[in-house]
């Protein structure tokens, strides 16, 4: 969990990138830039707005090899070391982007790095790096008046309503490659940024892995559940799963077994399933972790809880009072319509 509004930007510099492969030039700048009151809010929400609004998946610095061998892991940490060296620091980060700016599609632009004090992650105050580009240029009107007439003059800028690319490097968990987020609204080459530039994978954390593991409880309720069963209780799955999540600190697989699945016959479908394509969800082995009630949050809100049918109905189904569904929701079968049907039970309509 991060909280961004006390953050302080103790340093900024800002260079130039172009693209290599084009020859277009990079520049880099001799000093800081000297921000003043008036900016500084303007450009705090510029770079950190968008780590607000998003969803947060945190990725952790990778290499191969070794972590000391991965050129931002090493420009972090002597940043961390030694902050009043962040300048020089700068143009070595900025050398490294513009090494990797070698695909035709790749755009020049500004890039700014800061140095951030009072960066909130998992209620601990850190230090952090940002490190962000602005690509896409707009066009804008300036005015001016000459001999009692109003000019008007076409220039292009930046907006600082949208960041093309950033990232946040907290000043936690160094043994594992820092914890670090990332955001790109140009998605023609999200390798440049996240693979070629920073080098980085997920970090393996609660989030991750409680994200991960409801995703792939959804992916069987859509793919074991529905086809066994039916609609309601693919639907009713996903309630018990995520309820079950919601209401524990661990997760433990047994215990979740035995109270999400309701049909015995679903248990070794479920083992199944998860042996085949753990996998692809980064779940091989994993039976008990400690559970990220934010992920939890996140993953209820993207469940579907409507059941469509083909007769252009809609069946929405209550999870707050998810009982509702198993007591007044009747599933049958029509053998004069041929067709399927269900059946609600009420007392009254309620107004809307």
């Amino acid at each position: 969990m991060i909280n961004l509004y006390s953050a302080h930007i103790a340093s900024l510099s800002i260079h130039r990138v172009g693209n290599k492969s084009k020859n277009e030039p990079i520049l880099l700048s001799s000093e800081p830039y000297k921000t003043n009151d008036e900016l500084t809010p303007l450009l705090k929400e510029f770079f950190l707005k968008p780590f607000r609004d998003k969803e947060e998946n945190y990725y952790q610095f990778t290499h191969e090899t070794d972590l000391e061998f991965h050129e931002l892991f090493t420009i972090a940490s002597e940043v961390f070391g030694q902050p009043e060296s962040i300048h020089e620091q700068t143009k070595k980060i900025t050398k490294h982007l513009y090494d990797q700016s070698t695909h035709p599609h790749i755009k020049s632009g500004e890039v700014y790095v800061a140095y951030f004090e009072n960066l909130q992650i998992d209620n601990e105050k850190v230090d952090g790096i940002g490190i962000f580009k602005s690509e896409i240029k707009q066009d804008f009107l300036q005015f001016s008046e000459k001999e009692n007439q109003l000019e008007a003059n076409l220039q292009q800028g930046v907006n600082l309503n949208k960041l093309d690319k950033g990232c946040l490097i907290f000043n936690v968990k160094k043994d594992e490659g820092y914890k670090v987020l990332s955001v790109d609204s140009n998605r023609y080459d999200a390798r440049y940024w996240l693979e070629s530039f920073l080098g980085v994978d997920a970090f393996e954390d609660e989030n991750f892995l409680t994200k991960k593991y409801l995703k792939f409880c959804q992916d069987f309720a859509k793919d074991v559940v529905f086809p066994a069963e039916d609609k309601r209780e693919e639907v009713m799955f996903m309630n018990r799963a995520v309820n079950h999540f919601a209401k524990n600190d661990t997760f433990e697989e047994s215990a979740f077994v035995n109270e999400v699945i309701d049909n015995p016959d679903l248990i070794p479908e479920f083992n199944h399933y998860k042996s085949e394509r753990a996998p692809k969800y980064s779940i091989e082995d994993l039976t008990t972790f400690p559970i990220a009630n934010t992920a939890v949050t996140a993953a209820r809100k993207k469940i579907k809880n409507v059941i469509n049918l083909d007769t252009n109905i809609q069946i929405k189904l209550d999870f707050i009072n998810a009982e509702s569904a198993e007591k007044f929701v009747e599933k049958g079968w029509d053998e004069e319509k041929q067709m399927y049907y269900y059946l609600v039970y009420f007392n009254q309509e309620q107004k809307s």
